[in-house]
């Protein structure tokens, strides 16, 4: 995963001025000019992705909502009708009680995960569940067709559930010391060390008694992969998928090798969940990721999507489909210059569904699966999860700048939108949610470039306001058109008296694959040109924003901008870094992912001519010029930049005398997770921001 692959759950608050078509009316949130404090913000509930019935008649979800009195989450099942749009709570709503795994178990009863065990319970409100497996080892994502079960776990080597559960305990009571030899990389990645336990996929029958469910002995549908020398690279799956008969799985599954570090050769094999076949590799071809399995209804074919080129994260996604009986595969749609990141049949077998980023926006295509030919059912916005309603309609999470996430559905032939949910109504009935402005401007190389602003509640275009300006990681990613639920939100700027704006420079994804592909060997270059450029082009044709009030915030590869930003220019009052990078030569040596870093540089930081890279664009080779007052942030278990990169300039700005502050989390990895830590992150960044522009926060920020 690059920097920020997940990052960008993080820093989804983009904007752009287009609606929807046909969506709903313009929301009448943006005429409101009562701050959106963070404690409202952090009062809203979001939902999770449909899961409609097999009846086609109701869709299952789950509502989340953080508790800042408890510092706790809840969250509870919810089922609306299609028709009426009635919904009905299935569980209670109590804080520290989280639901998972939501299914259909038939038309008439549910399954849920609840403490690591599986419940059965009627669809209807005020039901009680009743246990149908309560598992001797943990286990995760599940899905459940007519007579099947399958779920992941973290087990040990050629061990079941309880074999694993028994081994751990006899590590435990037999443990005389806490060190851990490795031979081989990876040693660690993303936030966790490497162990002997790898996530695998089982499936086990699933019988029922009446109105009873019961699981039977579970099956490693990975056990027949050959074996590795080194168990803690050994073989585990990342995702899985099922067919709808319940017959046939298809896995994605690293493949294991001394220094899986600096490969991306991530396959998808097809097995049966019988166990009466090997698992048959389907991508031996690439020995780059695959991704996203899903079989066709019909139960015929495999499709998928697959980056071609080794070593590189951020290739375009190629579309492939694989004939089940005649054993071969074909790839389609090549012509298309988007890369799309998820697949969903049609009913009839014959079309796939996709959702890609264009624009700053996640959008609906529809290809058809003989020719190619593609068709955009959405226009704006951002949507997130889909899900098949019938023939003809589709089901999704759908969000924009100023709409925080709801189900919807969504009619394919006529293309409308008819909203299902609107989960937040009442607690953003008085608050601002402000409308977004989109700009173009030429960047680098002459190019058009992307950018959008947000102003603050009772704007008056005679007054001069400070800007914040949010920088995205990736650097492989973009802003995307959402309501963020992040501390990154542009609303939450906005609301403290900011102008909030960002560009999708040189690198950022959805605006055709050689824009995607321009950052290699630029880091510190093209995006910053255009960044510079952009902020140019906002002071020029927008005269409230004062040139002498301008902050910077960015993490992962935008917290290495604003560290390059520090030692190449002094136009900003202050910034904010979180989980950045501040020397690529510290970056490379330490990151848990070395192939993002040797793919963008041209090699390795050893090698002399893809040295000459990495020292050119180095934050650390500019530490003289530092001279930007700087906010820190870090967690303790960041392993794709470890925390020297922030404690470094952090020491740099101190030793010169230059204000600067460092905050850590000891308990959070590349992302901040506990919305704790979140609001503390808000806090911290208001108040430095606040002070190094002379700004007053509308609303006491520190509660």
């Amino acid at each position: 995963m690059r920097w920020c692959r997940l990052y960008q759950c993080l820093l989804i608050s983009a904007v752009v001025m287009l609606r929807l078509q046909s969506v709903v009316s313009e929301s009448a949130l943006n005429k409101n000019t009562k701050p959106l404090d963070i404690r409202t913000y952090y009062s809203l509930h979001y939902v999770s992705q449909p899961l409609v019935s097999p009846d086609q008649t109701r869709i299952l979800y789950t509502e989340y909502h953080y508790d800042q009195d408890q510092n706790d989450e809840a969250a509870m099942v919810n089922m609306v009708d299609i028709a009426s749009g009635t919904t009905k709570t299935l569980t209670p709503n109590t804080v520290g009680q989280n639901y998972e795994a939501i299914d259909w178990l038939d038309d008439n009863f549910i399954a849920y995960a609840y403490n690591g065990s599986i419940y059965s319970m009627p669809a209807q409100e005020g039901a009680n569940g009743s246990l149908v497996f309560e598992p001797p080892w943990p286990i995760g994502t599940t899905k459940l067709r007519d007579k099947i079960i399958t779920f992941g776990a973290n087990v040990y080597p050629s061990c079941n559930l309880q074999q694993t559960s028994d081994r751990r305990a006899e590590e435990k009571s037999n443990q005389t010391t806490t060190a851990m030899v490795f031979d081989n990389l990876w040693v660690r990645h993303w936030d966790s060390w490497m162990t002997m336990r790898k996530p695998n996929v089982f499936s086990a029958s699933l019988v029922r008694d009446d109105d009873r469910w019961s699981v039977g002995t579970e099956r490693n549908l990975l056990a027949e992969l050959p074996t590795f020398h080194d168990p803690l690279i050994r073989w585990y799956a990342d995702d899985y998928s099922l067919d709808q008969q319940g017959k046939m799985a298809a896995f994605v599954a690293r493949n294991p090798s001394d220094n899986m570090a600096a490969k991306t050769n991530v396959d998808i094999y097809l097995v049966p969940v019988d166990g009466s076949k090997k698992p048959k590799l389907l991508t031996g071809d690439f020995e780059g990721v695959a991704s996203s399995p899903v079989f066709s209804p019909d139960g015929k074919y495999l499709a998928w999507l697959q980056m071609e080129t080794p070593g590189y994260e951020s290739d375009i996604n190629r579309i492939f489909i694989f004939d089940i009986e005649a054993e071969t595969n074909r790839s389609i749609a090549r012509d298309w210059d988007r890369s799309p990141d998820s697949l969903l049949w049609s009913a009839d077998s014959n079309s796939l569904f996709l959702l890609a980023p264009e624009h700053g926006n996640t959008l609906i295509f529809a290809i058809d699966v003989s020719s190619g030919s593609r068709q955009k059912l959405t226009e704006s916005g951002t949507a997130i999860d889909i899900a098949l309603v019938g023939q003809d309609q589709l089901a999704l999470q759908y969000t924009d700048q100023d709409r925080p996430t709801d189900l919807y559905l969504l009619d394919i032939g006529t293309k409308k939108m008819r909203q299902l949910t609107d989960v937040n109504a009442e607690r953003l009935k008085d608050a601002y949610v402000g409308a977004a402005e989109e700009f173009w401007f030429n960047g680098a190389r002459d190019e058009k470039v992307h950018g959008w602003l947000v102003k603050p509640p009772a704007f008056d275009p005679a007054k001069k306001y400070p800007l914040v300006y949010i920088i995205h990681g990736g650097p492989q990613e973009s802003f995307l058109k959402t309501f963020g639920f992040s501390a990154s939100d542009l609303n939450l700027y906005a609301s403290a008296g900011f102008i909030a704006a960002v560009v999708n420079f040189h690198g950022s994804t959805g605006y055709g694959q050689n824009f995607t592909d321009s950052i290699n060997g630029q880091w510190g270059g093209y995006p910053y040109e255009d960044l510079m450029k952009g902020l140019d082009s906002i002071l020029e044709k927008h005269k409230y924003v004062d040139p002498g009030r301008l902050v910077a915030i960015g993490g992962s590869y935008g917290g290495y901008m604003v560290n390059w930003i520090n030692g190449h220019t002094r136009r900003f009052k202050a910034l904010v870094a979180y989980d950045g990078e501040f020397s690529t030569i510290l970056g490379w040596y330490g990151s848990d992912e070395l192939w993002l870093a040797e793919h963008d540089m041209g090699g390795t930081p050893y090698d002399a001519g893809s040295r000459r890279t990495y020292e050119k664009y180095n934050p650390e080779r500019f530490a003289r010029d530092f001279s930007t007052p700087t906010l820190f942030f870090h967690g303790g278990n960041d392993f794709r930049l470890g925390f020297e990169n922030s404690l470094a300039p952090f020491t740099l700005l101190r030793r010169k005398g230059i204000p600067a502050r460092l905050v850590y989390f000891p308990d959070e990895g590349h992302l901040i997770t506990h919305k704790g830590n979140e609001i503390k992150y808000l806090i911290e960044t208001f108040r430095w921001i606040a002070e190094h522009t002379k700004t007053e926060i509308p609303y006491d920020y520190t509660v």
